[in-house]
């Protein structure tokens, strides 16, 4: 886990973090915090743990702390932050160690986090993982939410 701690330190991670808590500070429904990371990373490492898939867990974690670090673009000029976390995971992966093949399982599954349709493998597991790691049945503005009926977790479940 020595690389991801790389990704964490890193001076530009960091301040990517530091304007999403900014952005965020008012927001009323779901933020983007290490709290989120840190759960999509371990739900996708169980679930590929379950279904006995052969995968790094260093690059589930890689790839869950970069998910949505693109954030703050999205606010400040509409990148989609999906978008905008491959850009930054592009850069800041080759400075933290990964290799051009590690780079791409991790920036595949960044790409496909929001795209229920057409995944199989870790990708269908990192997508599956980022939208449970949502308690919407706890949250207040759960009735404001744009979440459709089927995304939001109205229960305990695994």
């Amino acid at each position: 886990m020595e690389r991801v701690n790389r990704i964490w330190n890193h001076t530009y991670y960091q301040q990517c973090l530091e304007k999403i808590t900014v952005l965020e500070s008012d927001r009323q429904f779901c933020r983007h915090t290490p709290e989120h990371f840190m759960d999509v990373a371990r739900l996708t490492w169980i679930f590929a743990m379950e279904e006995g898939l052969d995968i790094e867990r260093g690059l589930v974690y890689a790839a869950a702390l970069l998910h949505d670090i693109g954030r703050f673009r999205q606010y400040e000029d509409g990148t989609p932050h999906d978008v905008a976390s491959v850009e930054i995971a592009e850069k800041l992966l080759p400075e933290c160690g990964y290799t051009q093949q590690e780079t791409a399982v991790i920036v595949d599954m960044i790409a496909s986090h929001r795209k229920k349709d057409s995944q199989d493998g870790i990708n269908r597991l990192f997508y599956k993982a980022d939208k449970m790691s949502r308690s919407c049945f706890l949250c207040p503005a759960e009735k404001e939410c744009n979440w459709s009926a089927e995304k939001k977790n109205m229960v305990i479940r695994y």
